[in-house]
């Protein structure tokens, strides 16, 4: 089967982010940019199904500006065979992105399409629920781990009170949580040949999605500085601290 795995281009998560002066949003000039990490593990799980002979194909794609394909050149250069990258200056929205890879999808027949729960600039959690929707397809969300069977997968996903698994028929729409899987660095070698890999250039225009945004942030603010810790010299102490000061007991 095919594996389509979107892939989103975010701010790297080991840079400090810092609010715009207007508080309009974060600042993304001049800053490193890197892979999503849960879109990493996607791209990593979708290789090692190729790898253990579950999938055929492995698909990357991503939707944004010209410089969205240097996170698909990443993809590529992790083991996907090749690329679609929807270009769009357009700010994309959770809604807007499921749109545009059901169209894909529809397009390329996957037997699954694989990404990360959320992505780390937005922390949204909602394309893939709602890409499975679009397309009338089961979903497991948060996945921990996937096991192929005829025509169908477990999916043992992360849930508030441990562990919970699903059985899915395929097609399938599977989110991926930060235990799936540690995604594997891309070797010199492979990051050359991703080089020759094609990545298919579509117009978002040209796909008959509205792209429009639905919400509108008024005001981002960093938030405010923890103050640091006192102590206390004994447990009457702590008692009336957190009933007076906290006002976290009566």
């Amino acid at each position: 089967m095919k594996v389509l795995v979107a892939v989103k281009r975010t701010i790297d998560p080991n840079v400090k982010v810092r609010v715009k002066s207007d508080g309009s949003g974060v600042e993304t000039a001049n800053v490193k940019m890197a892979m999503n990490p849960f879109c990493e593990i996607a791209v990593e799980e979708a290789v090692r199904m190729k790898e253990a002979g579950h999938a055929e194909e492995v698909i990357a794609v991503s939707a944004g500006a010209d410089k969205a394909q240097e996170t698909l050149r990443t993809a590529l250069a992790m083991g996907a065979d090749r690329a679609v990258h929807i270009v769009t200056e357009a700010e994309l929205q959770p809604l807007a992105v499921a749109r545009l890879l059901k169209v894909v999808a529809d397009e390329e027949q996957p037997g699954l399409v694989i990404m990360g729960k959320q992505a780390i600039d937005d922390d949204s959690n909602q394309t893939g629920q709602m890409l499975a929707a679009l397309l009338g397809w089961p979903q497991a969300t948060f996945a921990s781990e996937i096991v192929f069977k005829d025509g169908t997968a477990d999916v043992t996903r992360e849930i508030d009170g441990g562990l919970e698994t699903l059985n899915v028929n395929l097609p399938a729409v599977v989110t991926t949580d930060l235990r799936l899987n540690e995604p594997r660095y891309a070797s010199l070698p492979n990051i050359m040949k991703a080089k020759k890999k094609p990545i298919v250039r579509r117009e978002a225009d040209s796909l008959g999605v509205d792209v429009s945004p639905r919400l509108a942030i008024h005001k981002v603010e960093e938030p405010p500085k923890r103050e640091a810790g006192i102590k206390v010299a004994d447990v009457a102490e702590l008692v009336a601290k957190l009933r007076d000061d906290a006002k976290v007991i009566g």
